[in-house]
């Protein structure tokens, strides 16, 4: 297969699922789609859990089965980009998953042309539900990690907006990559009201206002400098009318932290705080945890085996490790690459894994927008280096 025919199907894979974005567990465009892929292939594969799909490929009598895992799944924002193939159906691939179903369905056509020759056995993960953190526990539930039983795990992010070239990577050291991150939900119950009359009742949307700058004092107040903990409001809903003081306010967020330990307590002081100010003023306050996962740990012997594989395979592009990512940003006096939560958290507790990111798109190309933005995108030649990557892992 040539590098040119590669390149050209995963740009048309990228597209095509670019266009019909899908979220949380309702991906039936999304995982017929792979699923008709995998069949043009030859790739025999199953369904997993409640709409993920596993592929298998290579020797069957392999001492070793590489998990390589993708997620599918979108987000529920309007496309801005002005792209051609921009979506429109009111969701939009804003991470990349669709870059990294791509990638997985690219590295299946080079582990399938050459699978005589494989010297492990790979199971290819198409994961729904990752925005949410529900999908892998999904998944390992439905028994993805047996039958056969997986001995390593990886998993490929795309970054956007550093200074890489396109197909760089950065392999994450042993230890937390990613922070552990729970959904939280606030209903605050008053008493309606007149807006000329605000004595007769019990705001509960100035409450939530109160609370909300409250959990901001956290991070500042109740937390060491050493601590990396973020706690971020996404949406307050209240009200009708801008005379009419509501009887319920309810806001939601998430809180991530590398820590379990400070995860623990910042689930402690979301509960509290709401509480206690709501109670101060007279009102009920409700709140619920909802989707979760824990930190993401990196097994360090994989790390740097799979450091090493990069380095000595993939010549013409940057490679450096999470590492060397933040001292490099120390000395240059510029913030490294962030990471978001991610569920694939869940599989690296159970196996030994390592998360990699790729580049895919410079900030000085004007790939600008941050990953979850409606006008984010990305660039494709990430595509074919991510898949021959994924690829090189049979050397493990």
């Amino acid at each position: 297969m040539s590098d040119t025919v590669l390149k050209n199907k995963m740009i048309s894979d990228y597209k095509h699922l670019h266009k019909i974005p899908e979220t949380g567990f309702e991906l039936k465009k999304t995982a017929d789609y792979v699923k008709q892929r995998l069949s043009q292939m030859n790739i025999k594969f199953s369904d997993c859990g409640k709409c993920g799909i596993v592929a298998l490929i290579g020797n069957e009598k392999a001492e070793n089965c590489i998990l390589l895992r993708a997620d599918m799944d979108a987000l529920p924002i309007r496309e801005e980009s002005g792209l051609a193939f921009s979506s429109l159906n009111g969701n939009m691939h804003a991470c990349g998953h669709d870059m990294h179903t791509s990638i997985l369905l690219g590295a299946a056509m080079i582990l399938k042309k050459k699978e005589e020759k494989l010297k492990n056995r790979f199971k290819l993960l198409f994961q729904p539900a990752e925005e949410t953190l529900e999908g892998a526990a999904d998944v390992i539930q439905a028994g993805v990690l047996e039958n056969p039983k997986v001995n390593y795990a990886v998993m490929l992010h795309t970054l956007v907006g550093t200074e890489f070239e396109s197909g760089s990577l950065i392999i994450s050291d042993g230890g937390v990559s990613a922070p552990g991150a729970d959904y939280f939900r606030v209903k605050l119950s008053g008493m309606g009201c007149h807006g000329s009359m605000p004595e007769k009742g019990k705001d509960p949307l100035a409450v939530a206002c109160r609370i909300i700058t409250a959990l901001d004092e956290i991070k500042s107040k109740e937390l060491s400098i050493s601590d990396k903990a973020v706690i971020s409001v996404g949406m307050l809903n209240a009200g009708q009318a801008g005379n009419v003081i509501p009887d319920t306010a309810e806001f939601s967020g998430t809180l991530r932290a590398y820590s379990e330990k400070t995860r623990a307590l910042l689930k402690k002081r979301v509960k509290e705080i709401s509480s206690l100010t709501a109670k101060m003023f007279g009102v009920k306050a409700e709140t619920v945890f909802e989707n979760s996962c824990p930190s993401l740990l990196n097994n360090e012997k994989l790390s740097e085996k799979i450091f090493e594989i990069a380095k000595n395979n993939i010549s013409d592009k940057t490679i450096v490790t999470s590492g060397q990512l933040i001292r490099l940003s120390e000395k240059n006096d510029r913030p490294s690459a962030a990471a978001g939560s991610e569920d694939f958290a869940y599989i690296s507790r159970k196996v030994p894994s390592v998360m990699v990111a790729i580049c895919a798109g410079k900030s000085s190309d004007g790939y600008v927008y941050p990953l979850h933005h409606p006008k984010v995108k990305f660039d494709t030649d990430a595509l074919a280096p991510g898949a021959e990557f994924f690829a090189h892992l049979d050397l493990l």
